[in-house]
């Protein structure tokens, strides 16, 4: 009975660092993989026209409305920051003393005991970014809330002659900010997450290398 306790510790003990280590793993990467609308439920067979379920308003035209549905977000991303400070001191000291004329200190040259100092300092930093981004993308709605917004999702992918481009979105749309042809602008997406990446020879050629990126972060300088 003592052995199989000491046993039942032991794997319990040893799967210790593996629930840790599980715990330490990087966060999932979010899915912008297309959203299909759910399976239709049977038509409720109560004799009545009006069905909540399948209600459609006529002013909603072809605008996205339910879990599936496709409509396009209109990028038109513009960011310009910019921030410049500077900064300048100064100070200036001086100490002049007269040696007596008798005595051991009158030795002294007047000029001996003369003493000054300047210190002076002057910074000045400047800052500027600009990001800009246009195009169009197109993404389905993958939950719809009580209050009628959207959350949305899509990706799109590009392969070209020297790389590849991927261009993935997400965020929280809201149905009165769609357009009449479905389009929604990215600028009225709430929590929008955009992600603009490639990879290929102009990819690689606009990144250093591994043995330079190795100096720059061991550099004091």
């Amino acid at each position: 009975m003592p052995r199989k306790r000491y046993s039942i510790i032991a794997l319990a003990l040893l799967a210790l660092p593996i629930s840790a280590h599980a715990g330490k793993g990087k966060a999932v990467a979010p899915d912008y993989g297309p959203t299909l609308p759910a399976t239709p439920t049977p038509a409720n067979a109560n004799g009545a026209i009006f069905q909540a379920d399948r209600f459609s308003a006529l002013t909603s035209g072809a605008r996205a409305s339910r879990v599936g549905d496709i409509l396009t977000i209109a990028l038109v991303e513009r960011t310009s920051a910019t921030k410049s400070n500077s900064a300048t001191t100064g100070r200036n000291g001086n100490i002049g003393l007269s040696p007596p004329v008798s005595g051991p200190l009158s030795l002294l040259d007047a000029g001996d005991v003369n003493m000054g100092g300047d210190q002076s300092f002057k910074g000045k930093g400047e800052t500027a970014q600009s990001n800009a981004l246009s195009g169009e993308l197109s993404v389905t709605v993958a939950a719809v809330y009580p209050n009628g917004n959207m959350l949305v999702q899509g990706e799109k992918f590009l392969t070209l002659n020297r790389g590849d481009e991927n261009v993935q979105f997400s965020g929280i749309v809201r149905s009165a900010d769609i357009s009449v042809d479905n389009r929604v602008l990215s600028t009225r997406v709430a929590a929008a997450n955009i992600r603009y990446t490639g990879k290929g020879e102009i990819a690689r050629a606009s990144q250093q290398g591994w043995l330079q990126r190795f100096f720059s972060k061991i550099s004091p300088f």
